[in-house]
């Protein structure tokens, strides 16, 4: 059994690296967090371990050009790995528009020793193919790191959608055949550009961090079984989904628990939870080596 990994979690929270109010403020301002509050890592322990989740992917966003500051900085992931290696894996951020962008990462691959790139588009306002990428891409092709990119849907109001749409990011996909990619939130509402982005390109991968509007089985459910054809993920696109909650904003075992509720066949469901994303994050290397 794969270990179960959830790809797409915000840690905005942790007490240890939560000492700042002003640091907080700009988290809850910049990701519509208004209403969370710090809370220990122990506390994260004891509910993944109830859920059944062995590792937890962090995440963090530099926005350095357009608001001054990061959403967690890389600094400050690589303390949470430090803390607790035995639950978290860590990625980096860059704004692209930083005129030190390719040293960002020289640093956070080489020094830090994170594991990808997490990007947005719309929040950090650049279309994929744009050629202020070209350094980024070319940097995680260097130190072989994917890149999980937001795509689809955002709340905030400054964070316009038709950077992320899943279609921008194929021109990448092609100019950029090994760079290992993830469109977060499987695109949503665009998940049919999303299946055909998976299902076409072999270094296209999703991640379920989907906005739920009822409960996550029946939107799964509607998105996997209904909106897709029943089938479409157990014989074409098992490969290439990887579980993602959105946590905080979706807790982690209500994703899981809502992925689990579908009539996937049982090395699909393996797939999904963990396995996709041990090839995503070239783990599997590692732990056959």
């Amino acid at each position: 059994m794969s270990m179960v990994i959830d790809m797409h979690v915000h840690p905005g929270f942790y007490e240890k690296i939560s000492e700042d109010k002003e640091e907080i403020a700009f988290r809850k301002k910049e990701m519509g967090w208004d209403l969370m509050s710090t809370f220990p890592v122990e506390l994260t322990r004891t509910q993944m371990k109830f859920a059944g989740v062995d590792k937890l992917v962090l995440l963090p966003l530099d926005l350095t050009t357009k608001q001054g500051g990061c959403v967690v900085t890389n600094e400050e992931i690589r303390k949470m790995v430090d803390i607790a290696p035995d639950l978290f894996y860590g990625f980096a951020s860059v704004d692209p528009r930083r005129e030190d962008a390719a040293e960002v990462l020289d640093h956070a691959f080489r020094d830090l020793k994170l594991m990808g790139l997490k990007l947005n588009p719309s929040k950090q306002e650049f279309y994929p193919s744009d050629p202020i990428m070209d350094k980024i891409y070319k940097k995680c092709l260097e130190y072989n790191k994917p890149i999980l990119f937001h795509a689809g849907m955002s709340w905030d109001t400054d964070c316009l959608m038709k950077y992320a749409r899943p279609l921008e990011f194929e021109s990448v996909a092609v100019r950029y055949p090994e760079l290992r990619m993830c469109l977060a939130h499987f695109g949503w509402p665009w998940i049919f550009e999303t299946a055909a982005m998976i299902l076409k390109y072999p270094n296209v991968y999703a991640d379920t961090a989907m906005l739920y509007m009822d409960s996550p089985e029946q939107f799964f459910s509607d998105v996997f079984t209904r909106q897709l054809g029943r089938l479409w993920v157990d014989n074409n696109l098992a490969d290439k989904i990887m579980f993602g909650s959105n946590n905080p904003r979706f807790r982690t075992a209500r994703i899981k628990r809502g992925l689990e509720s579908i009539d996937w066949r049982p090395e699909t469901k393996e797939k999904i939870l963990g396995g996709n994303a041990m090839k995503f994050l070239n783990l599997e290397e590692k732990c056959n080596g």
